[in-house]
Protein backbone atom coordinates (compact mmCIF):
# COMPACT_ATOMS: atom_id res chain seq x y z
CA UNK A 1 0.00 0.00 0.00
CA UNK A 2 1.19 3.14 -0.47
CA UNK A 3 2.35 6.01 1.81
CA UNK A 4 -0.62 7.77 2.94
CA UNK A 5 -0.88 10.97 5.03
CA UNK A 6 -3.94 13.09 6.66
CA UNK A 7 -3.49 16.82 4.95
CA UNK A 8 -5.59 19.72 7.18
CA UNK A 9 -6.78 22.71 5.20
CA UNK A 10 -6.15 26.01 7.54
CA UNK A 11 -6.38 29.49 6.55
CA UNK A 12 -3.26 30.79 8.39
CA UNK A 13 -2.84 28.71 10.94
CA UNK A 14 -0.89 25.80 10.03
CA UNK A 15 1.95 26.15 11.95
CA UNK A 16 0.31 27.25 14.69
CA UNK A 17 -1.78 23.98 14.92
CA UNK A 18 0.96 21.76 14.22
CA UNK A 19 2.53 23.04 17.17
CA UNK A 20 -0.26 22.53 19.51
CA UNK A 21 -0.68 19.17 18.35
CA UNK A 22 2.44 18.02 18.87
CA UNK A 23 2.70 19.42 22.16
CA UNK A 24 -0.25 17.26 23.14
CA UNK A 25 0.33 14.14 21.88
CA UNK A 26 3.44 11.94 23.12
CA UNK A 27 6.14 10.70 20.79
CA UNK A 28 5.21 13.89 17.95
CA UNK A 29 7.40 16.52 16.37
CA UNK A 30 6.97 19.05 13.38
CA UNK A 31 8.77 17.52 10.51
CA UNK A 32 9.05 20.33 8.53
CA UNK A 33 7.61 23.65 7.57
CA UNK A 34 7.68 25.12 3.96
CA UNK A 35 7.06 28.27 3.30
CA UNK A 36 5.64 29.98 -0.09
CA UNK A 37 7.88 31.44 -2.72
CA UNK A 38 7.82 34.26 -5.30
CA UNK A 39 5.26 32.25 -7.65
CA UNK A 40 2.19 32.45 -4.29
CA UNK A 41 -0.23 32.14 -4.25
CA UNK A 42 0.00 33.53 -0.49
CA UNK A 43 2.57 36.23 1.08
CA UNK A 44 6.03 35.23 -0.25
CA UNK A 45 7.83 34.20 2.94
CA UNK A 46 4.57 32.78 5.02
CA UNK A 47 3.91 29.44 6.05
CA UNK A 48 2.99 26.84 3.25
CA UNK A 49 2.58 23.73 5.12
CA UNK A 50 4.15 22.44 8.28
CA UNK A 51 4.65 18.66 8.28
CA UNK A 52 3.93 16.65 11.89
CA UNK A 53 3.63 13.63 13.05
CA UNK A 54 1.25 12.65 16.03
CA UNK A 55 3.08 9.09 17.60
CA UNK A 56 4.76 8.38 14.66
CA UNK A 57 1.55 9.35 12.34
CA UNK A 58 2.07 12.08 9.34
CA UNK A 59 -0.08 14.70 8.93
CA UNK A 60 0.74 17.66 6.66
CA UNK A 61 -1.03 21.28 7.79
CA UNK A 62 -1.85 23.25 4.36
CA UNK A 63 -2.24 27.14 4.80
CA UNK A 64 -4.62 27.00 1.50
CA UNK A 65 -6.71 30.22 2.80
CA UNK A 66 -9.98 31.31 4.04
CA UNK A 67 -11.88 28.91 1.10
CA UNK A 68 -12.23 25.61 3.39
CA UNK A 69 -13.10 25.38 6.56
CA UNK A 70 -13.66 22.20 8.86
CA UNK A 71 -16.92 20.31 9.31
CA UNK A 72 -17.64 17.36 11.60
CA UNK A 73 -17.74 14.70 8.54
CA UNK A 74 -14.43 14.69 9.16
CA UNK A 75 -12.81 14.03 12.87
CA UNK A 76 -10.01 12.02 14.59
CA UNK A 77 -10.67 9.70 17.16
CA UNK A 78 -8.35 9.61 20.27
CA UNK A 79 -8.59 6.06 21.75
CA UNK A 80 -7.92 6.57 25.95
CA UNK A 81 -7.10 3.71 28.25
CA UNK A 82 -8.49 5.28 31.00
CA UNK A 83 -10.33 8.63 32.57
CA UNK A 84 -6.76 10.44 33.26
CA UNK A 85 -6.11 10.27 29.42
CA UNK A 86 -9.79 11.05 28.81
CA UNK A 87 -9.43 14.35 30.67
CA UNK A 88 -6.11 15.04 29.78
CA UNK A 89 -6.58 14.65 25.94
CA UNK A 90 -10.67 16.29 26.53
CA UNK A 91 -8.50 19.42 28.47
CA UNK A 92 -6.35 19.88 25.96
CA UNK A 93 -8.16 19.82 22.77
CA UNK A 94 -10.38 22.34 24.44
CA UNK A 95 -8.15 24.85 25.52
CA UNK A 96 -8.19 28.18 24.12
CA UNK A 97 -10.90 28.37 22.84
CA UNK A 98 -11.91 24.55 21.74
CA UNK A 99 -15.92 23.61 22.33
CA UNK A 100 -17.55 20.48 23.89
CA UNK A 101 -20.02 18.89 21.49
CA UNK A 102 -21.42 15.82 22.75
CA UNK A 103 -20.62 12.05 23.11
CA UNK A 104 -17.30 12.23 23.32
CA UNK A 105 -16.88 14.93 20.25
CA UNK A 106 -15.44 18.29 20.59
CA UNK A 107 -13.91 20.94 18.01
CA UNK A 108 -10.34 22.15 19.20
CA UNK A 109 -9.60 25.99 18.77
CA UNK A 110 -8.73 25.32 14.97
CA UNK A 111 -12.56 24.08 14.60
CA UNK A 112 -11.28 20.87 14.15
CA UNK A 113 -13.47 18.03 15.09
CA UNK A 114 -11.69 15.23 17.70
CA UNK A 115 -13.56 12.19 19.60
CA UNK A 116 -11.91 11.34 22.74
CA UNK A 117 -13.39 7.91 23.27
CA UNK A 118 -12.39 5.66 26.61
CA UNK A 119 -11.48 2.18 25.28
CA UNK A 120 -14.19 1.50 28.11
CA UNK A 121 -17.13 2.51 26.07
CA UNK A 122 -16.76 0.25 23.06
CA UNK A 123 -15.61 -2.44 25.29
CA UNK A 124 -19.47 -1.71 27.04
CA UNK A 125 -21.23 -0.86 23.84
CA UNK A 126 -20.04 -4.63 23.00
CA UNK A 127 -21.15 -6.44 25.92
CA UNK A 128 -23.05 -9.73 25.41
CA UNK A 129 -25.58 -8.76 27.37
CA UNK A 130 -27.58 -6.25 24.96
CA UNK A 131 -29.35 -4.81 28.00
CA UNK A 132 -26.21 -3.97 29.59
CA UNK A 133 -24.50 -2.50 26.27
CA UNK A 134 -27.70 -0.46 25.72
CA UNK A 135 -27.84 0.95 29.29
CA UNK A 136 -24.25 2.02 28.94
CA UNK A 137 -25.05 3.42 25.18
CA UNK A 138 -27.61 5.27 25.97
CA UNK A 139 -25.60 7.15 29.21
CA UNK A 140 -22.99 7.82 26.82
CA UNK A 141 -25.79 9.77 24.65
CA UNK A 142 -26.62 12.04 27.35
CA UNK A 143 -22.68 13.01 27.96
CA UNK A 144 -20.40 15.55 26.55
CA UNK A 145 -17.23 14.41 27.76
CA UNK A 146 -17.08 10.67 28.39
CA UNK A 147 -17.09 9.84 31.93
CA UNK A 148 -16.27 5.96 32.20
CA UNK A 149 -17.85 5.71 35.93
CA UNK A 150 -20.92 6.80 34.49
CA UNK A 151 -21.24 4.70 32.09
CA UNK A 152 -20.40 1.39 34.60
CA UNK A 153 -22.83 2.87 36.30
CA UNK A 154 -25.54 3.28 33.71
CA UNK A 155 -24.44 -0.52 33.00
CA UNK A 156 -24.96 -2.38 35.79
CA UNK A 157 -28.32 -0.43 37.06
CA UNK A 158 -30.04 -2.83 35.12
Amino acid sequence: MPEMRTCLWFDTQAEEAARFYTGIFPHSRITGIERYGEAGPREQGSVMTAAFELDGRPFLALNGGPEFTFTEAVSLQVFCRDQDEVDYYWTALTADGGVESQCGWLKDRFGFSWQVIPTRLEELRTDPDSARAQRAFAAMLSMRKIVIADLEAAADAG
